[in-house]
């Protein structure tokens, strides 16, 4: 009989190196549970509004359903231009400085691929979304965590970077309005930020996905348009979260030529080009999307204050979200992990949220609850997360 061969050990280094998502363990179990309610998944409620799913029907009808170019179709690439200049009064170039992708998960990883060498570190505010560090260790770079502070409404400082560059440091990683926080950065800090990145010189990758998602009196900063910026950061977009189009799988990236040009070349060997449907879709988005957008986002903020409000009177220390659509309590004072939280609530309860481990080990004690979802819905996983509560103590 043939000896069972070791596959595992077959594995490149870098996949053995990172642990599968932290996200999707807990909705793979209440996929399996009747009456779950879900404060998961980061993923809109909403449908796509009609007009711009009516785009892409009629592209289909018209029989567009080709390979674009590598970069994009040239009309989705000059409103992307046109967005930036209209709203941030940042010019780029459509021929030159937008490479369209599937998805901005698509654009941070070719991004990572284009300018990291192996043993390259970057340094990455914590918490934050589950692909930053896989995607720098896949790359061949080193995932340099920086801790960001409740006390300080989860932004980060000069100061607190400083503590963690090296001669290695090559990229500065961050995601603001953020995921898990909903922290925001605001135009001081991030000014403050800028000349941390020209003093050591480093590249910035600035994920602004939920850039459109704000609230309150703070407006959303492109971090290209701060004096000096532009040329050195690589900015990762797309339509998911404001427009509701996740399964559209489209997104993009913002940068130099050169950057541009050298995550083009991965792109076309390994994507060739965003799906042309999603393309068309994305266009129409810009065109004429926004008053459905905005919205969405008025909604959004209805559900914010709904369950800021309603986890701060239970007790849980809560940072009121400035962007984004999500919430993260410190649980900490139940004596569980965020890990054993998210599972006894799963269980006892029935609501799916995840625990803030998943998001780095600063986000431990913490857990993250998406308001993407109806009011009664949150009305009722409030009414649960009291009952666990009350009934659960470690």
């Amino acid at each position: 009989m043939e000896t069972k061969k070791d596959w595992a050990s077959r594995l490149s280094p870098g996949v053995n190196a990172i642990a599968p998502s932290g996200i999707r363990k807990f909705f793979d179990i209440a996929a399996q549970m009747d009456d779950v309610i879900s404060l998961g998944v980061g993923e809109p409620d909403f449908v796509t509004p009609w007009p711009i799913r009516e785009s892409c029907v009629y592209g289909l009808e018209q029989g567009y359903t080709s390979y674009t170019a590598n970069r994009g179709l040239p009309e989705l690439r000059q409103e992307i231009c046109n967005h930036y200049q209209k709203n941030y009064d940042v010019t780029y170039d459509a021929a030159t400085d937008v490479l369209v992708t599937v998805g901005v998960s698509e654009a941070l990883d070719i991004a990572m691929r284009a300018i990291l060498a192996p043993g390259d570190e970057v340094l990455i505010p914590e918490p934050c979304y589950v692909s930053y560090q896989a995607c720098t260790t896949l790359a061949g770079g080193v995932p340099v965590a920086v801790p960001a502070k409740i006390e300080n409404e989860f932004r980060i400082t000069p100061a607190e970077l400083e503590e963690h560059v090296t001669e290695r440091t090559k990229v500065l990683l961050i995601g603001y309005p953020n995921n898990p926080t909903g922290a925001i950065m605001t135009r001081k800090d991030l000014l403050a930020i800028a000349d941390f990145a020209e003093k050591h010189d480093l590249i910035v990758i600035s994920d602004e996905i939920y850039g459109d998602l704000t609230y309150g009196d703070e407006e959303h900063v492109c971090f290209s348009s701060l004096p000096g910026m532009q040329e050195r950061t690589i900015l990762l977009n797309g339509f998911s979260k404001a427009y509701a189009m996740t399964g559209w799988r489209i997104g993009y990236a913002l940068a130099n030529p050169t950057l541009t040009a050298a995550m083009t070349k991965i792109h076309q060997y390994t994507m060739l080009c965003a799906p042309i449907t999603a393309q068309i879709a994305a266009v129409e988005a810009l065109r004429h999307g926004e008053k459905y957008m905005k919205k969405m986002v008025a909604e959004y903020d209805r559900r914010r204050r709904l369950i800021y409000d309603g986890l701060t009177k239970m007790g849980l220390e809560c940072f009121e979200p400035k962007g984004a659509f999500y919430i993260f309590p410190n649980i900490s004072s139940t004596g569980y992990t965020s890990n054993e939280f998210a599972e006894e609530l799963l269980k006892a309860e029935h609501v799916a949220l995840v625990p803030g481990s998943a998001f780095g080990a600063c986000g431990e004690g913490h857990v993250r609850c998406s308001y993407a979802t109806s009011i009664d819905k949150i009305s009722e996983a409030l009414n649960r997360i009291e009952n666990f509560l009350k009934n659960h103590k470690k």
